[in-house]
């Protein structure tokens, strides 16, 4: 059996490190860091502040973080500016000549939200050595009930196409599919209703 459990301030770096693993590959940290060795670099350190700034929702774990999901909550899903502000400089650090891509990448992830309520599943990551073994689809479920608790539906968008099916069979429906302008990448946009 899976444990799930709420991620703690001291979970920070190895779920940060987990989740670069987890994404080295995909499409749309490709787009943002197109080099592979900076990439593995920079990863770790955007999904450190992405533990931070996802707070104010859901971070939960497996047991040993070696999975992962961040939520935020309906109304808050759009980064403040205020929050971004009180994070500028780590995030240039990080991003460094990135930035505009990132930049591109994060608005028109924006422009595509819905517009009534819901919770974003910001963030969804396995170990690629844990991959196959149940703990992504477990930690999305115990998000999920979360979601159902409060009543508000699940939304999400992936740019890898294989997630697809995996976020179909836990509910999600397909609502559009995108792409982010000069090159960027293709993403898929679902949503889950309640109780879905």
């Amino acid at each position: 059996m899976v444990t799930i459990r709420e991620a703690q301030a001291g979970d920070r770096a190895a779920v940060a490190r987990m989740l670069g693993r987890a994404f080295a590959d995909d499409p749309a940290m490709s787009y943002i860091f197109p080099d592979a060795t900076q990439r593995a670099k920079r990863l770790p350190r955007l999904f450190a502040l992405l533990f931070d700034s996802d707070a104010v929702g859901m971070r939960l774990v497996a047991q040993d973080a070696d999975a992962g999901t961040f939520w935020r909550p309906p109304g808050q899903a759009h980064v403040p500016m205020t929050a971004m502000l009180a994070q500028a400089i780590p995030l240039l650090t990080t991003l460094s000549t990135a930035l505009p891509r990132a930049l591109r990448l994060s608005h028109a992830i924006e422009a595509h939200f819905p517009a009534e309520p819901f919770w974003y599943l910001h963030i969804a990551g396995v170990d690629p050595a844990r991959q196959g073994q149940g703990l992504g689809g477990a930690s999305i479920r115990a998000g999920l009930a979360r979601c159902d608790v409060s009543g508000e539906p699940a939304y999400l968008e992936t740019a890898t196409k294989s997630n697809v099916g995996l976020y179909a069979r836990l509910g999600f429906a397909l609502v559009d599919e995108w792409q982010v302008s000069k090159g960027g990448p293709r993403f898929w946009s679902m949503l889950r209703p309640v109780g879905g």
